[in-house]
């Protein structure tokens, strides 16, 4: 999985400006929690490239870096868990999902509907 990190308000900004371009998701970790590990250990495991290209793809470590946490609940309108990820397109949080609801396929699958409708 290729990713870049997310670690400032900054980027938060710059992400939901850029959506409107290109979807992006956000994968929130929490390296206390053996969920979070589990979680992205399967995403790791199933992450194809060529099926998420569509997308850019962020991390964000929350423990370190708890107030870009805050900003993206606040800016996306979502309340925030852990581990959680957000696609984020047109500036809006179009999917979210946490814990053991967090699976490659509905991601893959929701970023494809979203492909799908931008092209027509």
């Amino acid at each position: 999985m290729n990713f870049t990190p997310l670690t400032t308000i900054e980027q938060v900004d710059e992400i939901k400006g850029n959506s409107n371009q290109r979807p992006v998701i956000i994968y929130k970790h929490s390296t206390r929690c053996g969920i979070s590990s589990v979680v992205l250990s399967r995403l790791e495991r199933s992450w194809q490239p060529a099926e998420m290209q569509a997308a850019d793809f962020y991390f964000l470590d929350l423990i370190s870096f708890r107030q870009v946490s805050q900003s993206v609940a606040d800016t996306f309108g979502i309340r925030h868990e852990s581990p959680q990820v957000l696609l984020i397109s047109e500036g809006k949080c179009v999917y979210d999902a946490s814990h053991m609801m967090i699976s490659y396929s509905s991601l893959r699958d929701k970023l494809q509907v979203l492909s799908n409708s931008s092209a027509s």
